[in-house]
């Protein structure tokens, strides 16, 4: 009888060890999905090639603002992919596109609702610039309503200034405006300046041209289309936010101090004339 106790004490004590051995994988599993982070879905990141803020370096996404966008999302987790794309092209991919998120974009009143916005990643001024040897008086941007003024098409400045009905000539490359504005075929030009970028000396053409007006201040954001998960743009704005505050966005910058739109460099294997695009600023 003992033998027979002892070999049923013996059964159950392996029974149990069998279903405490196979229930091991279970267990540490769960435990290990409830400590893994969140599980994000993968973004595509559109841009446009806009040195030093934008641009191919050894056929690779790179510049101030890809690098920036680049970092938080590395931080955060988030599985992505950058291309740079002509603007309207990169522009209409997140409007779109599900999961689709496009950078440097100007928030305004008119795109608001078209999109979830991280950011700012920078500030950007709007100005007007005018021929040097035709200085124009304006004291605010209404003085300005009765002249020609020349825009990149479908950027937010020529949306901003067409929505309130100024005369605007739009073009489909921004590097045609200097052009027109020195032959007399507008009065103005629409630009983007960042002060740390020298913007007003490489625009003003050895002194040809000159600022005007400054009639702007605007936030550049990564703009994602509706469907990116609220939770999602959340912890990128907070570590865009974490970024700011712990000097990574200001490092970023120094990692670009002295390049422009002639960088050699920057423009390989870009497939677009960089002296062309060298006046761009993000839209």
């Amino acid at each position: 009888m003992r033998i027979t106790l002892a070999g049923a004490a013996l059964a159950a004590a392996g029974t149990f060890s069998l279903a405490f051995a196979l229930g091991q994988p279970a267990m540490a599993a769960a435990k290990s999905s409830a400590a893994a982070p969140d599980a994000w879905p993968r973004l595509a990141i559109t841009g446009e090639h806009t040195p030093p803020t934008s641009m191919l370096v050894d056929g690779k996404p790179a510049g101030r603002q890809t690098d920036k966008v680049r970092e938080m999302l590395e931080r955060v987790g988030v599985p992505h992919t950058i291309d740079l794309l002509p603007w309207k092209r990169a522009y209409m991919k997140a409007q779109r596109n599900p999961l689709t998120c496009v950078y440097s974009t100007t928030r305004t009143a008119e795109r608001e609702a078209g999109f979830k916005w991280v950011g700012p990643i920078v500030q950007s001024d709007w100005v007007l610039m005018a021929r040097a040897d035709r200085p124009l008086r304006l004291r605010t941007l209404e003085d300005a309503r009765p002249l020609r003024i020349g825009t990149y098409a479908g950027d937010a400045r020529d949306e901003f200034l067409r929505s309130r009905g100024f005369t605007v000539e739009a073009v489909q490359d921004d590097a045609v405006n200097p052009e027109k504005l020195l032959l007399n075929r507008i009065d103005l030009w629409a630009v983007a300046s960042r002060p740390e970028l020298d913007t007003m000396r490489r625009l003003g053409r050895d002194g040809q041209l000159v600022p005007v007006l400054v009639f702007n201040r605007v936030g550049l954001y990564l703009a994602c289309h509706p469907s990116v998960p609220d939770r999602l743009v959340a912890r990128m704005n907070a570590m865009l936010d974490t970024m700011r505050r712990d000097g990574s966005l200001n490092r970023i910058d120094r990692r670009y101090d002295g390049r422009t739109g002639n960088d050699r460099r920057a423009g390989k294997n870009s497939g677009q004339n960089t002296e062309k695009n060298a006046g761009k600023q993000p839209l």
